[in-house]
C-alpha cells in the first residue's frame, strides 16, 4: 500500500472504534482526496461497483438514494440509471471530487441526479429521508445512517477491493454496529474483487 491508502486504513479503522476522533482526521483526508480527485476515474477498477449491482437489484425501487462518498458519481450514475424513477444525491467531503463528479455525470441523469459537499458525520437531510442509503469504500458514521434511513429503508455497504481496499471495515463489525441500530436483515454480495453488505431496516 501507499502511504495514502495505508493512512485510509488507519483513519478508518480509528474512526470506527472511537468516532469522537473524526474532527482530527477529516482535514488531512479531505486535502487528500482533492489531491486525488482529477486522476480518480484511472484508479478505479473495473469491479467498482459490482458488488453493489448485486446488492440493489435484490430491491423494490426506492424513491430517494443516497450516495454517501460519492468520488466522482461513479455509483450515484449507476443506482440512476438502475432505478429510472428514483432522485439520487451524491455527497462527498472533497469539494474537488464533486467537481468532478458534476463534470462526469451524463446530462440525461442530470434531472434526477445531484452532487453536493457534506460530511457524512453530521448530514443536512431531515430524519428518515432516503429509503436507500449506499457507501462505496467509504467510513461508516453508523447512527447518521440510521438517522437519515427511512424506517423500511435499506444500506448498502460495498468495498471495490473487498478486504484489500484501504477504506475497509470488517462485515461482522458493519453487521453488529447496523443490527444495533434497528437493521436486522443482511446479504453478503462479491463480483471480482468486490464485495457488498446489504442490511435492511424494519
Amino acid at each position: 500500500m501507499t502511504w495514502g491508502q495505508r493512512f485510509a486504513r488507519l483513519a478508518t479503522a480509528l474512526v470506527v472504534r472511537l468516532p469522537l476522533l473524526w474532527p482530527a482526521l477529516r482535514g488531512p483526508l479531505r486535502g487528500m482526496f482533492d489531491r486525488l480527485a482529477s486522476t480518480w476515474k484511472t484508479r478505479i477498477g473495473p469491479d467498482h461497483v459490482s458488488a453493489l449491482e448485486l446488492a440493489v437489484a435484490r430491491l423494490e425501487p426506492p424513491r430517494r438514494v443516497l450516495d454517501l462518498g460519492t468520488g466522482t458519481g461513479v455509483g450515484a450514475t449507476m443506482l440512476a440509471r438502475h432505478f429510472p424513477e428514483a432522485e439520487v444525491v451524491g455527497v462527498d467531503l472533497s469539494p474537488a471530487m464533486v467537481v468532478e463528479s458534476k463534470r462526469m455525470l451524463p446530462p440525461e441523469l442530470a434531472p434526477r441526479v445531484r452532487f453536493e459537499v457534506g460530511d457524512a458525520s453530521a448530514l443536512r437531510f431531515e430524519d428518515g429521508a432516503f429509503d436507500l442509503v449506499v457507501l462505496v469504500n467509504m467510513i461508516p458514521f453508523f447512527d447518521e445512517l440510521a438517522r437519515v434511513t427511512a424506517p423500511s429503508a435499506a444500506v448498502a455497504i460495498s468495498f471495490s477491493r473487498g478486504g484489500e481496499t484501504p477504506i475497509y471495515v470488517p462485515f461482522d463489525r458493519l453487521r453488529r454496529e447496523l443490527a444495533r441500530r434497528g437493521f436486522s436483515e443482511f446479504g453478503e454480495f462479491a463480483a471480482g474483487t468486490a464485495t457488498a453488505l446489504l442490511a435492511k431496516r424494519g
